[in-house]
């Protein structure tokens, strides 16, 4: 990710639509899930610390990232911080009882993401849980892919193949982020052809609260059901007590 992009979102994370949205829905997931009390929690990829902030509701955080920049604005939310690659996680196995990763697997830096999905899955005890999300559809590529250093959007069935083979019971998979669809479409496909720049601006106050307000109405429905379509793809998964 360019190293402007880390500064811009340290600076909206706490205000932007999508971002606040995104946190409601997987907070309320979280929510859901049978973690023990002090839950020891490991946010795989962490970036500028909005992850860490949220998950310390729900036990003790730890965060790993493989950018100096990210680490440096990531400490100010938890000093458990470390500078590591999600392909290897410097921690024992068994280790935590949640491990998240938001947005990081479809990195350029991510060489190797069965490997990582296998890291993610060794760190996790068993009767532990993973929540993963990933930017949905290769063809939805756009300006800000290029921004982000996207390496690969995920179809679903990717995603599921490579959770289960890394030993792990999928619980969840989910599209998230239906109601921006057609537009999302329409928009990408017009600016494939324009130079990288970030889709992270803050829009006028009434709009930025309209549409986190439609986002973020998706966990009621996420709590029980699936979407079919979205911008992401929303994974949970649950390691096996006996491995």
């Amino acid at each position: 990710m360019e190293a402007s992009e880390y500064a811009n979102i340290a600076q909206l994370e706490d205000r932007h639509w999508w971002y606040v949205g995104m946190r409601q829905i997987a907070a309320t997931l979280v929510r859901d899930l049978p973690l023990p009390h002090a839950a020891q929690i490991l946010d795989a990829g962490c970036g500028v610390g909005g992850g860490l902030h949220w998950l310390s509701a729900f036990g003790s955080t730890t965060g790993i990232d493989f950018h100096p920049l990210a680490v440096r604005y990531s400490v100010r939310q938890s000093p458990r911080v470390a500078r590591a690659s999600i392909q290897e996680l410097p921690f024992p196995t068994h280790t935590f009882d949640l491990v998240t990763s938001f947005e990081v697997l479809y990195h350029l830096a991510v060489t190797n993401d069965i490997r990582a999905f296998h890291e993610l899955a060794r760190v996790t005890r068993p009767g532990g849980w993973l929540m993963v999300r990933v930017p949905a559809h290769d063809w939805l590529r756009g300006a800000h892919d290029r921004q982000v250093h996207t390496r690969h959007r995920y179809e679903a069935h990717e995603l599921r193949t490579k959770i289960q083979a890394a030993g792990l019971q999928l619980v969840k998979l989910t599209s998230v982020g239906i109601t921006f669809w057609p537009l999302a479409v329409v928009s990408r496909l017009i600016e494939r052809t324009h130079a990288p720049h970030s889709d992270v601006t803050l829009p006028a106050p009434p709009l930025n609260q309209i549409l986190q307000t439609l986002l973020s109405a998706e966990r009621f429905w996420l709590r029980r059901f699936n979407l079919p379509l979205g911008l992401s793809l929303l994974a949970i998964a649950r390691k096996p007590q006996h491995s």
